[in-house]
């Protein structure tokens, strides 16, 4: 009967501890109106780095480091990847990033979802969504996004990690035009 009642216990802790991380996400996440960081993206291999800004709700900009000057920007409608070589728009909403840099769909969303956590570390929102599967991560310390992974339009596997993280900072006014196509 102890052991019973030591189980019970153990998951009652477990489901209030894991909502209350939830709540903490889903409040960092109203509180933050841009956030800045580095980051590193795999995709299917192939690994790039670099820094970007976001700025609530869908805009984007990063710059990437040692490819061919590349650059993202979404400015809430449209989405360019832009090097030196080429010039791609589309329109975000036929993008996972519509939904990665919606905070309120994404608080929306994990409110009715359930968490796992992944190495006392990482909690982990799987978002189902347009025939879209997004892996959501958030720090179990900070509770900051500190990553997604998704397929892209191309169906290319892609996992982006964050660092460095910054909230809430002035951001330039023109940062999130689109780059001309030159």
């Amino acid at each position: 009967m102890k052991r019973f009642f030591l189980i019970f216990f153990c998951l009652i802790y477990s489901f209030s501890s894991n909502a209350d991380i939830k709540d903490k996400i889903i409040q960092n996440l109203k509180n933050t109106n841009n956030l800045d960081f580095k980051f590193e993206q795999n995709i299917n291999g192939k690994i790039e780095s670099g820094n970007c800004i976001i700025e609530y709700p869908k805009k984007i900009f990063c710059k990437y480091a040692k490819s061919n000057n590349k650059t993202l920007v979404s400015n809430g409608n449209s989405l360019v990847i832009k090097t030196t070589t080429s010039y791609y728009r589309y329109p975000l909403n036929k993008t996972p990033l519509n939904l990665i840099l919606d905070k309120n769909f994404i608080i929306n969303r994990i409110d009715n979802l359930n968490s796992r956590i992944i190495d006392n570390d990482l909690v982990n929102f799987t978002i189902l969504q347009d025939d879209m599967k997004i892996n959501i991560f958030f720090s179990s310390k900070t509770y900051d996004l500190i990553g997604w992974q998704n397929t892209d339009i191309y169906q290319n596997f892609n996992i982006t990690f964050l660092s460095s993280i910054r909230k809430n900072r002035v951001l330039k006014k023109n940062l999130f035009n689109l780059p001309s196509q030159d």
